[in-house]
């Protein structure tokens, strides 16, 4: 099941008393995560939250036995532990719940001495005035997971998208770092990269302790091993990364985004062709509010053709230069058999292949859906169009695209419809299973011309009827939190799409 998850730092800049005490010694940490699935709508438009509320609720698979995040992205300021102050865990009711540290991070401050060193490194006297300071206390530094990333492998370049996983109720994050060089030979310079880049290490940073482990992700990267003999010790292999940990790995959206422009071009293997930049490739375009920018990579979860079971990709769609139709589309594999290997598909050039962009202006002129934009921009409410995302399926392509809906004030965006398009269909529904429903029974409709195909008919509708009868069990797997139920029922929709689709 594909899911977003969102670590709740606290944010002391936004303390509504601040203080040296609040800020360093009180307000330590942030506490837990939301999760939620990427295609399920909650009521009201809402995200349907598997993971919610402080402390955080949710199925007995997912729940979290270390919420607290002492080291985060957002995290940029040194806190004592183990003071004299209790620190804030959550609020509960009219009153809050205050807890000791009880990990191994941080470095002990019990003398004198210490605390005079900290003080002049931090430029505070109140360090050495400190009263709360006891000797048991710990002081945690360097709790930006990236800086302190850095500053033990400041050789190494990181990307700048951290994200949190969770494994056996604890919160770590991973970052992709990568070795690079602008002295490769007969190679192309990429502007603030170099001409040489491989992503590999990749490192995991304990959200609670904040012990940092560097794992080595690419074996024939030359210049990870010379760093490894320079500094013995400080990288392992990717085999000693626990399992659970393994099975979160992705491949990194910006050496991605860096291989998508060069493939741009590189694409050509035929030197005139190459020479004279006859079949340059774009990423493609979409609209987004009332711009037109390029299409962001993104992760999905598909079955690859000729491959026997799903699996979880990045990638991203081309369309020919100065063109709008899609062209071929470009992906690297993430799990872990296959993970870092990329692949493109190419369209036939003598074929038209809708491009995102053309499926968005299809979009500008459908009436019934321009109509009800147009009247839900009135009256303080303004329409966002979500991200468009193409998904193969088979030998055809879905795209889809939701709708939300944000008051002028309140700024809590509601998704209210979702666009799905297929060959020359458009629909717009509440929600992704009706719009699917609706597209597939209109090309068939349109495509026996309701003649001679009353059979034709009747199977579409009851394999329509299938796919929202498996969508429905879906739901309710769910909402009992049986998750091996769920999957039967979503690899059920899944074949029935299929036969629709053909």
């Amino acid at each position: 099941t594909q899911t977003m998850l969102s670590a709740r730092e606290l944010a002391t800049e936004r303390l509504p008393s601040r203080n040296w005490i609040n800020e360093h010694f009180v307000f330590t940490h942030g506490y837990g995560l939301v999760m939620n699935p990427v295609n399920i709508i909650g009521p009201g438009g809402q995200p349907h939250l598997l993971l919610k509320d402080i402390p955080p609720v949710g199925p007995k698979d997912l729940t979290l036995s270390r919420p607290e995040i002492y080291f985060g992205e957002m995290t940029n300021s040194y806190a004592f532990v183990n003071s004299a102050q209790e620190e804030f865990d959550y609020p509960s009711g009219d009153k809050n719940v205050y807890t000791n540290y009880a990990g191994t991070g941080g470095l002990p401050v019990s003398n004198f001495l210490r605390k005079g060193a900290l003080a002049w490194n931090l430029g505070n006297a109140k360090i050495i005035l400190s009263a709360d300071i006891k000797p048991e206390s710990r002081i945690m530094l360097y709790r930006n997971i990236r800086e302190r990333a850095e500053k033990i492998a400041p050789f190494l370049a990181f990307d700048p998208d951290p994200y949190v996983v969770t494994v056996d109720g604890k919160l770590y994050w991973i970052l992709d770092a990568y070795t690079r060089t602008d002295h490769y030979p007969y190679s192309i310079q990429t502007r603030g990269i170099g001409n040489y880049i491989r992503n590999s290490v990749k490192v995991v940073v304990d959200a609670y302790h904040g012990s940092v482990g560097y794992y080595i992700s690419d074996s024939k990267d030359p210049l990870i091993h010379t760093y490894a003999k320079i500094f013995p010790g400080v990288f392992q292999p990717l085999d000693a990364m626990p399992k659970g940990l393994r099975a979160h790995l992705r491949y990194p959206e910006g050496l991605f985004r860096i291989q998508t422009h060069i493939y741009k071009t590189y694409h050509m293997d035929t030197a005139e062709v190459f020479y004279n930049k006859e079949d340059l490739w774009q990423v493609a375009k979409e609209r987004y509010q009332d711009e037109t920018l390029e299409m962001e990579p993104y992760f999905n979860i598909m079955r690859l053709p000729g491959e026997k079971r799903e699996e979880f990709i990045l990638m991203i769609p081309y369309t020919p230069a100065r063109k709008d139709n899609m062209i071929a589309w470009f992906a690297a594999r993430c799990d872990d058999e296959n993970y870092g290997e990329l692949i493109v598909y190419k369209f036939p050039k003598q074929e038209l292949v809708y491009g995102p962009f053309q499926i968005e202006a299809r979009i500008d002129q459908d009436a019934n859906i321009s109509q009800q934009i147009t009247l839900w921009s009135q009256s303080g409410s303004q329409v966002i169009r979500g991200n468009l995302i193409v998904i193969p399926i088979g030998k055809s392509l879905l795209y889809v695209e939701p709708l939300y809906l944000q008051a002028a004030t309140g700024k809590l965006p509601e998704m209210k419809r979702v666009i799905v398009a297929s060959g020359d269909r458009l629909a717009m529904e509440n929600d992704f299973p009706q719009a699917l429903q609706a597209i597939f029974r209109e090309r068939i409709r349109v495509a026996t011309g309701q003649t001679g195909a009353a059979a034709e008919n009747v199977r579409s509708e009851n394999l329509a009827a299938q796919a929202l009868d498996a969508y429905r069990q879906a739901e309710r797997y769910r909402k009992e939190g049986d998750w091996a139920g769920f999957g039967r029922a979503l690899n059920r929709l899944e074949t029935i799409l299929r036969q629709l689709a053909q």
